[in-house]
């Protein structure tokens, strides 16, 4: 339940696989943290004893293309947020366009996505695979997003 560097991050990841622990990972920029994000968490979490949250730097969303004025809470505050979540065992930002490099240091047994990733290809799966893991896609909650609350957000204020 805390922010951690990669280095830190990695160490906790070997410490709990040593203890027998299955390590989850997945990731997202998680601005606005809206109940489809929390649900989606808690799914991921699910599926193993530790799940570790790899979180978009601010840089890397706006090379993700999102908008202009993405994202709309910095990088450490959407970190924070993230990592109070009970289910949620520790958070790391990541600068890179993918969590690729991530992946392949934490070592997690699952990795996550959202469902809508199905059939897509997903940065870490083949080497999450070819290390003995597995990929995991959970069901999104319709009708919630970040952008449609911006956009709502911004149907009131015209």
């Amino acid at each position: 339940m805390s922010v951690l560097s990669l280095q830190d991050a990695v160490a906790l990841a070997e410490r709990e696989r040593r203890a027998g622990r299955t390590i989850v990972f997945t990731n997202g920029v998680f601005d606005l943290l809206h109940i489809g994000h929390v649900r989606y968490l808690k799914q991921s979490r699910a599926l193993g004893d530790v799940l570790i949250v790899g979180v978009n730097a601010d840089e890397s969303v706006r090379r993700l293309g999102k908008g202009v004025d993405r994202p709309v809470v910095p990088e450490a505050d959407r970190a924070e947020i993230v990592a109070s979540l009970a289910f949620v065992d520790a958070v790391v930002i990541f600068e890179e366009d993918t969590p690729a490099e991530t992946i392949e240091r934490l070592l997690p047994d699952i990795l996550v996505k959202g469902a809508d990733w199905k059939g897509r290809e997903n940065p870490g799966q083949k080497f999450i695979e070819a290390r003995g893991g597995r990929m995991e896609f959970v069901p999104l909650e319709t009708g919630y997003s970040t952008t449609g609350i911006l956009d709502r957000l911004a149907r009131t204020q015209r």
